[in-house]
């Protein structure tokens, strides 16, 4: 089954076709302003490299958050448009998740703790067990980076992300292995991988219905909130 994986909830958001377990190609979008005005011109790209068309996918895979609250949504619309026109099946993943999933590997075997700068000294934070089955060990929340390193055994836990250079340092100053950031991005290829290992975990029955997971409430929001 041909599938089209999407993530925007970061700056360096990427796309990626996949299809009997094997990854076809990957694009990291640059971004200059919005994901809005690249992932489109990278999903074509994608497919005519493959020798594809929209019309051969029969799933799309979507980062759902946390992250960047436009970017999160302009991939959730772009999947819901996709998968409506063709009847490809929707299949949505925790960006956090995808974080870990990148991160796995033989310097991460224990479990690891996935982490984006979520402003303000917070981070978006969920934990997940990756061998010898992908699990989650605790839900994406947001916490200050303080609280979520005190709650880590650095004996036991790893630590990857999308951090600020100081995050990472405080992070090292914690004891708490940190995986180089190359290893803690949220890669679609990743999503892939998670669609083929727990597909049930992310199968969307009712695309049309379904939304991104946001854990907390956009500043402009939170702004309307105090008036």
């Amino acid at each position: 089954m041909l599938t089209l994986a999407l993530d925007t909830s970061t700056r360096d958001g990427s796309v990626a076709l996949g299809e009997d377990e094997v990854v076809l190609g990957q694009l990291t979008l640059s971004v200059r302003a919005t994901h809005s005005e690249t992932v489109l011109p990278a999903i074509d790209e994608l497919l005519r490299e493959t020798g594809r068309s929209p019309r051969d996918l029969g799933a799309v895979v979507v980062g759902a958050g946390p992250g960047s609250f436009t970017g999160v949504r302009i991939a959730a619309a772009l999947a819901r448009g996709i998968c409506f026109p063709t009847g490809a099946l929707l299949f949505a993943y925790s960006s956090l998740a995808a974080i870990a999933s990148n991160a796995a590997g033989a310097d991460a075997g224990g479990p690891i703790c996935a982490l984006l700068d979520a402003r303000r000294d917070q981070v978006y934070a969920a934990g997940y067990q990756t061998s010898p089955r992908f699990e989650e060990l605790f839900p994406p929340c947001a916490e200050m980076l303080d609280d979520v390193l005190a709650g880590l055994d650095s004996k036991v836990w790893t630590v990857a992300g999308v951090l600020t250079d100081s995050m990472r340092e405080r992070i090292v100053e914690s004891g708490v292995q940190l995986l180089p950031a190359d290893r803690g991005k949220p890669r679609a290829s990743a999503l892939l991988r998670l669609m083929w290992t727990c597909p049930e975990a992310g199968r969307i029955a009712r695309p049309a219905h379904w939304e991104p997971t946001y854990v907390r409430a956009s500043s402009a929001e939170r702004r309307l909130g105090d008036v």
